[in-house]
Order: structure tokens, then sequence, then C-alpha cells
């Protein structure tokens, strides 16, 4: 079923693209998790409603949609590796406009950048999520991915950590002062403010150019994945990658499991401050969902395939997770805060076992079904504006989690049967 299955005594050969492809997940945790910063800082720094704020989410995810396709056309002519390298630069110069948008207090030019910066990340995630799950046997898929998710979550954890003590540092103070100056005296202030994100945003694209020119020189195993799984679909005799039920549905599922995972550490520091924290605490509650993240994704390396199927796996913490949210809709105080992290912990085992089901079989068109899983990645862009206006309908943070229970009826209904669909 698998080119890439080899003997034992081979196994070591996939060390080094493991290493790389972790590399880059890392990359992927630390820029995306920096916007779960990013939207309470430019709240303040550009004078932003919570809706408006949102957009940090929906300028960084739309680049999914809007170049998936784009990049997984880029990717045949370039190949896996070329396609990342070129993907890392594109992230530099996104993360190089935050400089003169830091300067000219700009929020469309914010936007810009982290738009620039997702379309980077579509072109890496188009190439390295099909890569990882061809490295190997498909059955063990949702582990290999569950060690890259460990990568992709340590960074973000770090990325809060770091981010929150330079731009949100002496933050409610801040915000206290602000309401007792003249509007010349706030201007200077946030222009202040907006210069901090100056320092960390040049780091980035340093070192994204750096890790650029070492992935092309690098030299990682091609991956045939033309040859990859026909048994289940008969995809050799397929015309389009619209002939894959599962495929399209495994989008969709993709679609609604970011949206709600994004929500989760996104929004959470407004729901924190909602609950009676202070702003400056509650900014690094995403730690919490990272924490919770990464012991579902060690649990996952553990149990999957040699205990549970990802499938099962999947049915499992979907359920888990809509219990997780009707608990943070209706507890207050640390209980709330909990079971609101513990959403890291259900999500984990999402995206690595929804991937290897959505593309099992692809065959010849492995690279044109990643590029529309990743457009599904849009979710990240659209619910959590949508999560903004229910709360505002509501008049509560909490009640706008509504939002969720939807997502996960259809992420449980392609875990059941979905997944299947179009399968002999």
């Amino acid at each position: 079923m698998n080119n890439t299955q080899t003997l034992p005594g081979q196994r070591i050969s996939y060390l080094l693209p493991l290493t790389v492809i972790g590399a880059l997940f890392f990359i992927f945790g630390f820029v995306t998790w920096a916007n779960s910063q990013l939207i309470p800082y430019l709240k303040i720094a550009c004078e932003l409603t919570d809706t408006q704020s949102f957009l940090v989410a929906t300028a960084f995810f739309a680049a999914y949609f809007v170049m998936a396709i784009p990049s997984s056309v880029i990717l045949k002519k370039t190949g896996f590796q070329k396609g990342m390298s070129l993907g890392l630069l594109v992230m530099a110069a996104g993360a190089l406009l935050f400089v003169p948008a830091a300067n000219a207090r700009s929020y469309p030019l914010f936007l810009t950048g982290l738009f620039i910066i997702g379309t980077g990340l579509a072109l890496l995630q188009t190439a390295s999520n099909p890569y990882v799950t061809v490295l190997g046997p498909i059955e063990s898929a949702a582990q290999r991915i569950s060690i890259m998710g460990i990568c992709n979550k340590l960074a973000g954890i770090i990325a809060v950590y770091i981010l929150s003590a330079i731009v949100l540092k002496d933050v409610d103070a801040l915000k206290a002062k602000l309401r007792t100056l003249s509007p010349a005296d706030k201007a200077a202030e946030l222009d202040v403010l907006a210069s901090r994100v100056i320092n960390p945003y040049v780091t980035i694209a340093i070192v994204l150019t750096v890790l650029a020119i070492g992935v092309f020189f690098i030299r990682l195993p091609k991956i045939e994945e033309e040859k990859e799984g026909t048994e289940m679909t008969h995809s050799e005799e397929k015309t389009s990658i619209f002939q894959f039920p599962h495929l399209i549905l495994g989008a969709v599922a993709i679609f609604f499991y970011v949206g709600a995972e994004v929500i989760s550490y996104d929004t959470f520091a407004g729901y924190g401050e909602s609950l009676g924290y202070p702003l400056e605490k509650a900014s690094t509650f995403a730690t919490y969902t990272g924490y919770a993240l990464l012991l579902g994704y060690i649990l996952g390396i553990i149990l999957i395939p040699k205990f549970i199927t990802q499938q099962k796996a999947l049915v499992a913490n979907t359920l888990l997770s809509m219990v997780l949210v009707l608990l943070a809709i209706f507890m207050k105080g640390i209980v709330a805060v909990v079971c609101f992290a513990l959403l890291g912990f259900s999500n984990a085992i999402m995206w690595p076992a929804i991937w290897p089901l959505a593309i099992e079989g692809l065959g010849k068109f492995t690279k044109t079904g990643a590029a529309l899983l990743i457009m599904g990645i849009v979710g990240g862009a659209l619910l959590p504006l949508l999560y903004g206006e229910l709360s505002k309908y509501f008049g509560s943070r909490q009640e706008g989690y509504w939002l969720l229970i939807p997502c996960y009826l259809f992420i449980l209904y392609y875990a059941t049967k979905g997944h299947m669909a179009g399968k002999k």
C-alpha cells in the first residue's frame, strides 16, 4: 500500500526528514499562536472593537483559503522541499512588514503582513502535512502528525509567554493610564506601545530566512505520492479530486476543527477577562490550552495505533470536546478556565486523525487534495468573527461558545461515517 514502507533497518532514514518537518511545525505553532497575543495587543494599540480585533485571525487564516490551490500548483513545479523553502521566505517578508505597520500604527498594514505570513504558511502546510502523512504507513500517520503537533504546541506556548511579556507588559496599568490622557498624549503613548512588536517580528524574519536556506540545501527523501494507496478508492480511475467524497467531507471537518481550535486559544484572554481576571494574567491562559494539547499529543503517540485506531480516538475526543464546551459555558471562575483549557486536550487528536482519514487513497491527487484540506483552515478566519458577533448578540463571551457545538457535531459525523464516503 505504501511505497515508503521499508525494512526496519531503513527507518533511521526518516529521522532527518522528521526533524526538519518538526522544525517547520515549530515555526507554524510560534507564528500562529502569536496571534492570541496580537489580538488584545492590537485592540489597544490600534483602538479597535472586539470584532475588529478578531480580523487578526481572519487575515491570517483567509490566506490559507486563497492560496491553497495556487500552493498545490507551485508544489507540482517545485516539489515538496523547494516549496517549503519558498514558503519560509514568504513568511519572512510578511514578518518584516510589521516594522512599517508598527511605525505608522496602521491596522490595515498589520493585517496585510499577517495575510502574507499566512500565504507562506499555506505553502508550507500544503507541502509538509502530506509529506509527513505518507512518510510511512498510513495507519500510524496520526502518530507521526502528533509528534509534529508537540513541536507545534511547544512553540505556541513559548510564543504566548514571550509575546505577552513583551507586547502586553503592564497592560492593565497602561489601559487605566490611557483613560486619563489627552488625545495627543494618548496617541504618543499608543505609538510607543505599537513599537513593542518590531523587535520580535524582525527576529522572526531572520530565523525564517536562515531556516529557508537550510531547508533548500539539506537532502530530504522524495515521496512519490502518485503510487500511494489506491485499494479503497481506485484513485487511478478518478479524474478529479471532487470524486473523493471522503476528501471533501474531510475539508469541511478541517474547517470546523480549525475554527473551533482558533476560538479556543485566540479568545481565551478575553474569556478570562470576562470571568474577572486581569488582562495581563488572562493573556497567558492560552498556555494552559497548549499544555493540554501537549498531553493529548503524547497520549496519541502512545496509544495510536497500538491500543486504539485514529478513527475511534477522533470519536471519543469529539464527544469530550462537546462536554467541555458546555461546562465552559455554564461554569464560573477557575472551573470554567480549566474546562476551557482542557479543550486543548480533546482537540489534540483531531488534526492528526482527520488528515490521514481524508488523504488516504488519493494517489496522484495527493498534492491537490492536501491543498483542498488546507483551504479548510479558512474556518480559523471565519468562525472567530462569527463568535464575536454571537457574543455581542448574547451579551456574553461564554454564551458565544454555543457556536462550537455544531462544529463538533460535524466532526463527530465525519469520524463515524463521513470518512468512509466513496470508499469500498
